[in-house]
């Protein structure tokens, strides 16, 4: 099977707006990344300039946006430039921002779409992952009468179906595969709000920066003229005369299922927090920001249940590795004797795979034990750690030099000798996010088929330059 390798962007564009919620005014500026790094968000306007992945544990709330907090730090409203950056094909991305909402603009991802494509994109070397639907993935809320379901397949497709109790908007169905044209037909349509919701909405502290350029406003019930201007003042709006019932700001609509096409954008945009691209059928009934993060969370769930500990990595000694021995001496500061990392095979949103040769040339054999050569298992420990150091220090943002310090070990258990002639594969998984410079890791060392010694370690990230 051809491999579809990972894409960054050739240069760095900002783009300027108001936030929908908040009404701020914030600039986001969207920054080539390394392999492997992922989506992020950085808040230059706060101390330290904290970083949070854009992961779905760390959706904090989904009220008309979805939500990313940790600590005290947030960033909303960021599933249209989620969706933009999986409609265009990005995989690594640094997204900075100076405020606490990613622009509305015009209440679509079209604007993003045509800037990540005027920036270009970057090909990278490392192949791209996948989480492959393998079982049916149901999630249900009979309240709502939201569904969500994923079905194994070769490709990502999805379906999206909406219905409201509305004259102007009943049922509406979308659906986006490998032959649509993301760019022209779903990246355009628009977010839609009811005239009725919108008082409502602005007492709960949201739509404060919403004007009639940036969302599809329906009006499906009766309202007095003196009505409509009094939520016009309430959002510093001009007037509109309406005589019927229908669209309230006399937009023309892109399609006649733009709405629906809007909330297939949202999903996608949901999804991407998994961290991995989706392979599978998506069918989605009365979508919406919080039953699309907990299937987000399902879904990611059931990717990590399918990686087993007890299941040694692959290792093709003919594939050309991830980072070789001159790359990894970039990131580690070790070097003979004690650079016990050769190569690095994977590294993922959440892992890394690496392997040491063992030789009988290792210096440390000539005393431990000149009749019965073993390794050091202090050293099978180190060598699990600097690993780990690769994983956390290329995932870091390229604006200096890092390394990484122990702080603990836990739950250290060694399972069989390493002699000479054994290759030793490493698995690294984080066990939760980076938070604070803080690392905890889960590490297993393999040789062929066999756990020969397991642990837990804790580190943390240190800027050097």
């Amino acid at each position: 099977m051809i491999s579809i390798k990972q894409n960054t962007i050739e240069r760095e564009f900002s783009i300027s707006g108001k936030g929908l919620h908040t009404g701020a005014e914030v600039t986001i500026t969207f920054k080539p990344a390394p392999e492997n790094f992922g989506f992020k968000f950085k808040r230059i306007d706060l101390e330290g300039e904290p970083i949070i992945e854009a992961n779905v544990s760390k959706v904090k709330g989904t009220s008309r946006g979805t939500v990313l907090q940790e600590g005290e730090v947030v960033i909303s409203t960021i599933e249209h430039v989620m969706a933009a950056l999986i409609g265009t094909e990005i995989d690594n991305i640094l997204m900075e921002l100076d405020g606490p909402e990613a622009p509305i603009l015009d209440g679509s991802a079209i604007a993003y779409v045509n800037a990540l494509m005027a920036a270009g994109l970057q090909e990278q070397d490392a192949d791209r992952e996948y989480f492959e639907i393998k079982k049916k993935i149901v999630y249900r809320n009979a309240e709502t009468g939201t569904e969500l379901i994923a079905y194994p397949d070769d490709d990502f497709s999805l379906d999206v179906m909406i219905s409201y109790n509305s004259a102007v908007l009943d049922n509406q169905y979308a659906t986006f595969d490998s032959t649509t044209n993301f760019a022209k037909e779903i990246a355009p349509c628009r977010t839609f709000v009811f005239v009725r919701e919108l008082e409502t909405l602005l007492k709960n502290n949201l739509v404060k920066g919403g004007e009639v350029d940036n969302a599809i406003v329906i009006m499906d019930q009766p309202m007095e003229q003196d009505e409509l201007d009094r939520i016009a003042d309430l959002f510093h709006q001009k007037h509109i005369e309406v005589n019927k019932i229908g669209i309230l700001n006399n937009l023309t609509l892109h399609y006649d299922n733009e709405c629906a096409r809007h909330k297939l954008l949202d999903v996608i945009g949901d999804l991407a927090l998994i961290g991995k691209r989706i392979k599978g059928r998506i069918v989605a009934k009365r979508p919406g920001h919080g039953p699309n993060t907990e299937f987000a969370k399902m879904l990611q769930k059931e990717y990590l249940k399918g990686i087993s500990e007890s299941t040694a990595p692959e290792y093709d000694p003919n594939k050309s590795p991830l980072y070789d021995v001159n790359q990894i001496k970039k990131m580690l500061p070790h070097r003979n004797p004690f650079l016990l990392l050769d190569k690095v095979l994977e590294k993922g949103v959440d892992h890394i795979i690496g392997v040491k040769n063992v030789t009988m040339n290792e210096p440390f054999f000539v005393g431990h034990f000149p009749e019965e050569p073993v390794m050091p298992g202090v050293l099978i420990i180190e060598a699990m750690a600097q690993c780990g150091g690769v994983f956390v220090i290329s995932s870091q943002p390229a604006d200096g030099d890092y390394s990484t310090y122990f702080m603990t070990m836990d739950n250290i258990k060694f399972r069989k000798k390493v002699i000479p002639g054994d290759t030793l594969v490493f698995r690294l998984k984080l066990l939760g996010p980076i938070r604070r410079g803080i690392a905890n890791m889960r590490a297993i060392a393999f040789v062929g088929d066999t756990i020969v010694c397991e642990g837990e370690f804790m580190a943390i990230i240190a800027k050097t330059k």
